[in-house]
């Protein structure tokens, strides 16, 4: 049978027991202090009150008398017991100055010498000492009783000193009473502090709030997503290393407990983090990054903070605009077979009908148009991936009826475009032009977009421009600059949402040190414009340039 090992204390438990030690300990080492001193004090007390009540004994005029008269116990012995019973002392001895008494508390005792020091006392001074007499221990005071320069006499009063402990015992027990207070005041209030630390830390012992940091540290450095905790003031509590390379933060900035509204965020990515309700899947973008941003409340009666997450889908964001451009040739594959099955069976009837000649014209007019639209294309643009996007835009265009053309000075070489530049970026830059010049120049009075592709010597070296116009309805001038926020659009919302092509052609523009702009065209259109630095381009080589 196994026998189960107690589990380990709790902190709180832990904290709770080294406390009440502590508290037991300090209590128990002042009750110990204030007994000892209150036992020397009571002793100088003892002092100074039986020299009092000798001085006092030995001033009085009626002691000096009876001292002269024949027969002195005879009127001290009363005198001195009065003295006794009003002044609290234990005995009040007046003797002769050779030390024989004249009055003590045991009437036997009176006519033997005094047991104690006198010497002192019979050269004028008054001094206390602890001595055991007929009484046992006692403090006593011992002082002359002079008739003029005479020693006549002397005065003792003392108490005992059980008297004197039982007097300290009185106040010990008071004493002990408070310490047993404060004991209790001590464990209660400990006990309440621990309580509650003790719900803060689960019941955890220490060893259990180690590893389960340990665990934390760990899960919070490993996991790929951005992690942000704000407090209630929405301060920045925690960040994770995911989140600062989302949010652009660099390790050595400090972070932790600035404000949101700090860390130079988009406004919108911003406001969702300020924002008091939760935020499910929003897509945000940054300089060069597209978020999906959570928050979540965190509240127990009032709200403590939020938990935010974030997920980089900028690749995510790229595959879908792609994969969207790959669907749009795939419909456009479609049409134009579609459209090539009529016209073979075109070509078919006409043969059939006996009149060939027409069939082989009609055959070789379109072969023609289609080679011409092909060549047109690769003349003025030869570089491969933006000939193939422009030749699949010009399809799809054509099969929503409208006309895309590449005007006459465009002019973009292969080979031309650096590195640093990948096709991707204009893929997404050109190709959400282009679909969007579409969309607006689509159902309106012979619709035409019309691209332009080509590089400028500028004072700092050459740069790309990608110029994308449109024969419908134009950018109100009020909306020139909110055309390009995220969210932003004039068209009816789809299935995958609106108002994310312009931001991520401005995004794109932006991560190359480019710029985008929106003008009003010649035709009533809009005109937009990406103008993208080449910093080692291949200009060198004496391609490029404007024709």
């Amino acid at each position: 049978m196994r026998i189960p090992l107690p589990r380990p204390r709790s902190l709180a438990g832990q904290l709770f027991a080294m406390q009440a030690v502590l508290i037991a300990v300090v209590v128990a080492g002042y009750a110990l202090f204030t007994y000892v001193s209150n036992r020397s004090q009571a002793e100088e007390a003892a002092g100074r009150q039986v020299t009092a009540v000798a001085r006092s004994v030995a001033d009085s005029p009626s002691v000096r008398q009876a001292i002269r008269s024949s027969a002195p116990s005879a009127r001290l012995q009363p005198y001195a017991v009065e003295v006794v019973r009003d002044t609290d002392v234990d005995f009040v001895t007046i003797m002769n100055p050779r030390g024989i008494r004249w009055t003590h508390p045991n009437p036997d005792q009176i006519g033997l010498v005094f047991q104690g020091n006198t010497a002192p006392a019979l050269r004028g001074r008054t001094f206390t000492e602890t001595y055991t007499g007929t009484l046992g221990p006692s403090v006593r005071a011992v002082t002359p009783v002079r008739d003029g320069d005479r020693i006549v006499g002397l005065v003792s009063a003392g108490i005992r000193v059980e008297e004197i402990s039982q007097r300290a015992q009185e106040q010990l027990t008071a004493l002990l009473a408070v310490a047993a207070g404060a004991l209790g005041l001590g464990a209660i209030g400990t006990y309440v502090i621990n309580a509650r630390l003790r719900r803060h830390t689960h019941g955890m012992n220490a060893t259990e709030l180690s590893h389960m940091h340990d665990y934390h540290q760990a899960a919070l450095h490993a996991v790929r997503e951005g992690l942000l905790m704000l407090d209630g003031q929405y301060r920045v509590a925690l960040i994770n290393d995911g989140g600062r390379e989302l949010l652009g933060v660099t390790p050595e900035e400090d972070v932790v407990g600035r404000s949101v509204a700090e860390l130079g965020l988009p406004t919108p990515l911003t406001g969702a983090l300020l924002a008091s309700e939760p935020r499910v899947d929003e897509v945000h973008l940054t300089a060069d990054r597209v978020l999906v941003v959570n928050t979540s409340p965190v509240t127990g009666g009032q709200r403590h903070g939020s938990v935010v997450t974030l997920r980089d889908v900028t690749e995510l964001q790229s595959l879908m605009g792609e994969l969207d451009s790959e669907r749009g040739f795939t419909q456009a594959l479609r049409s134009q077979a579609h459209e090539a099955a009529n016209r073979l069976h075109t070509v078919v009837s006409l043969i059939e009908l006996g009149r060939a000649e027409e069939a082989v014209d009609f055959a070789t007019a379109e072969l023609e148009l289609a080679q011409a639209l092909t060549d047109q294309v690769v003349a003025a643009v030869s570089e491969p991936v933006l000939a193939a996007l422009l030749l699949g835009k010009t399809a799809q265009a054509n099969e929503r009826g409208v006309e895309l053309v590449v005007s006459d000075d465009s002019r973009l070489d292969d080979g031309l475009l650096p590195d640093t530049l990948p096709a991707r970026d204009l893929v997404t830059i050109l190709g959400n032009l282009i679909d969007n010049a579409v969309d607006a120049a689509q159902g309106g009075v012979r619709p035409r977009v019309t691209v332009t592709a080509l590089t400028e010597e500028d004072g700092d070296g050459s740069e790309l421009i990608l110029r994308v116009s449109d024969t419908g309805p134009g950018v109100d001038p009020d909306h020139t600059e909110a055309v390009f926020q995220r969210g932003f659009t004039t068209k009816p919302a789809g299935p995958g949402g609106r108002g994310l092509g312009l931001a991520l052609v401005r995004q794109a523009a932006g991560r190359h040190g480019g710029t985008l702009s929106v003008t009003s065209g010649d035709e009533g259109g809009a005109v937009f414009e990406a103008r993208l630095p080449l910093r080692d381009a291949a200009v060198a080589q004496g391609a490029g340039g404007a024709v």
